[in-house]
């Protein structure tokens, strides 16, 4: 069965920037800014300068949805004291700038909703992405006890987490739905839920991290309950209108772990509970945030979104080393994934779904660029006609 989210209106066009429909939405193209964690929250976790240029930049560069960064439900949740946080009034205040910027831009503007579990309290990423070390803590870093579905720590020289009681369970689905209440309010357009990476939702799903004997532990179906029980909190907390995404990692990559098999079985579960779009990764269940013992290549994880696509007749969102335009038109054309996520490629180049439609044949004229942008670059070609093309690449004699 192909997913439900395609919604073609001019077939001349790549399936790249087509528009899609997902619920009341229409997104202008199938280009996606994954979330990315960068640490840069402002005071209280909140969003400031530093997320509006650094997010604001993809929609002048014609994405079609950008998701903020992993967002945390509640203080204890945060990954890292420098994250965004969205568990209070005045954080879900400071989006509003950016998303009003990102609406005026036409690009659809999501928030990814998360908890680090067992792996808050932890390095950023480019300091290691692993626990705090000692001169870390000493120089001032905030650390705290994170909370886990058992008191095992991630590896060997993690915090020892505190295990959540089933109380403390029932709580947390009423945390994640007062999250999503206040992206409600703010004006997302898009919520997505993270059950992957090793985080806390991802270390419940898991049978590496969940060894408990509650419902909240035992076998599959128990081991998914809190995750579930939680998509149907935030889906409750909803506009029927609005689409809501779920990351997960589809493997392990671990001995005995999580992996593609049940991946397809949580995903028909969140289909039948308002789920309308998979986001695929893979990995981290006891290691930094992807790490898996799984072989990276180009797309190497756009398997799990076409197989998931297709066994549960959902929507798909393929990521993971997507250099290409080609590359990404074909996952559309072969219906491996309804959208394709760009994160590191996007970094080295905001301008990466612009330039991307040069390379499939359209645009050429500029017409799709912001206009401030795009009026300049048209006349330029008249500049270097001859002597390059009209993006720029220069024509070299042999």
């Amino acid at each position: 069965m192909s997913a439900p989210a395609t919604d073609s209106i001019d077939p001349a066009r790549p399936l790249l920037f087509q528009p899609v429909k997902i619920r009341g939405l229409t997104l202008k193209n199938r280009l996606v800014v994954p979330p990315m964690v960068h640490y840069r929250a402002g005071p209280g976790n909140t969003c400031g300068t530093f997320h509006n240029v650094h997010l604001g930049r993809y929609a002048l560069g014609g994405f079609g949805l950008v998701f903020v960064e992993a967002t945390a439900v509640e203080e204890v949740g945060l990954i890292n004291e420098h994250d965004l946080g969205i568990w209070n009034d005045a954080q879900a205040q400071s989006f509003k700038p950016l998303i009003a910027f990102m609406k005026g831009e036409k690009t659809a503007i999501g928030i990814q909703l998360a908890h680090g579990g067992r792996k808050s309290s932890s390095q950023r990423a480019m300091d290691g992405m692993g626990p705090l070390t000692p001169q870390e803590i000493k120089a001032g870093a905030k650390m705290w006890q994170p909370v886990g579905p058992t008191s095992e720590p991630v590896a060997k020289g993690w915090l020892t987490p505190r295990q959540l009681t089933t109380g403390e369970c029932r709580a947390m689905v009423r945390t994640w739905a007062r999250a999503a209440r206040n992206a409600v309010a703010a004006g997302f357009e898009v919520i997505e839920i993270h059950t992957a990476h090793g985080y806390l939702l991802a270390s419940f799903l898991s049978p590496v991290s969940n060894t408990r004997n509650d419902a909240y532990g035992g076998d599959r179906e128990g081991r998914m309950r809190l995750p579930l029980e939680i998509v149907e909190a935030v889906r409750r907390e909803m506009p029927e209108t609005m689409p809501l995404f779920v990351r997960v990692s589809a493997v392990d990559g671990a001995q005995d772990g999580w992996n593609l098999d049940d991946t397809v079985a949580y995903a028909r579960e969140l289909k039948a509970r308002g789920v309308d779009v998979i986001d695929c990764s893979s990995g981290g269940i006891s290691g930094s945030a992807t790490a898996a013992q799984v072989t990276r290549g180009l797309g190497f994880q756009v398997p799990y979104a076409e197989r998931v696509r297709k066994d549960v007749g959902i929507a798909s969102m393929a990521v993971g080393i997507i250099l290409e335009a080609q590359q990404a038109e074909a996952i559309l054309e072969n219906g491996q994934a309804d959208l394709v996520a760009v994160g590191r490629q996007s970094q080295f180049n905001p301008n990466i779904a612009q330039h991307w439609a040069h390379d499939l044949g359209i645009n050429r004229s500029f017409e799709d660029w912001t206009p401030e942008f795009g009026w300049w670059l048209e006349k330029r070609i008249r500049t270097i006609e001859g002597f390059a093309t009209p993006t720029g690449v220069v024509k070299r004699r042999a």
